[in-house]
């Protein structure tokens, strides 16, 4: 249906080391985050981040976050999204746990790394903001923010900034969304979850406005 449509290929499922959607996230036009999760490896992000780095669409830094390898955190879309231009919605059992490199162009076919010591600070480099705000699902109630991760919580879709689509049935992590300034537009999908999918990771953007 899309194969005389132009669309570019920055990585395919021959290459030798795997690289799953799920753990892939445009934070700006120059930012794309890049999970290290149970699905997607590092040598995969490595590849992945030289091949956008290369292909002269913008892109200037990757980073690349290594969250848990863990059925349950699948991928990094199920743990962390952006909700907002400076606010991204978190599970916060894994941010003790979460390591952060920031991947720039280098010398020849080389990338720079740089460590972060944390999460929020390596958004605040990537994204050359003073401040970032990262609201914990469960609204800070560790019951509830493992039940609704589970539940996808954290899987929310943007359609705009500040506007999001999510699970319904998530109430706690939805109000306290809506707190920090999100609207929240709540879906039923009660079977759809079964599957351990959320409104993001089952979406395929085919067309959107430029930052």
């Amino acid at each position: 249906l899309f194969a005389s449509c132009g669309n570019k290929t920055f990585y395919q499922d021959t290459n030798f080391f795997s690289v799953e959607g799920g753990d892939i996230l445009i934070l700006s036009p120059t930012v794309v985050a890049v999970g290290c999760s149970e699905r997607t490896e590092v040598q995969g992000v490595e590849e992945l981040a030289k091949n956008l780095f290369n292909a002269d669409l913008g892109i200037e830094k990757v980073l690349a976050v290594k969250i848990p390898s863990n059925r349950a955190f699948m991928h990094l879309d199920t743990v962390f999204t952006m909700v907002d231009v400076d606010k991204f919605i978190v599970y916060p059992g894994i941010l003790e746990q979460v390591e952060t490199v920031i991947m720039t162009p280098g010398k020849k076919d080389y990338l720079h790394y740089e460590r972060k010591d944390s999460l929020k600070e390596a958004l605040k480099s990537v994204l050359g903001l003073p401040a970032i705000s990262l609201i914990e699902s469960g609204g800070g109630n560790p019951v509830a923010a493992a039940r609704e991760q589970w539940n996808d919580s954290t899987n929310t879709l943007a359609i705009a900034p500040g506007v999001i689509v999510a699970y319904a049935r998530n109430e706690k992590s939805n109000e306290v969304l809506s707190q920090n300034g999100i609207e929240v537009i709540g879906i039923e999908a009660s079977e759809l979850v079964r599957g351990r999918g959320g409104p993001r990771c089952m979406t395929m953007p085919l067309y959107r406005d430029g930052f």
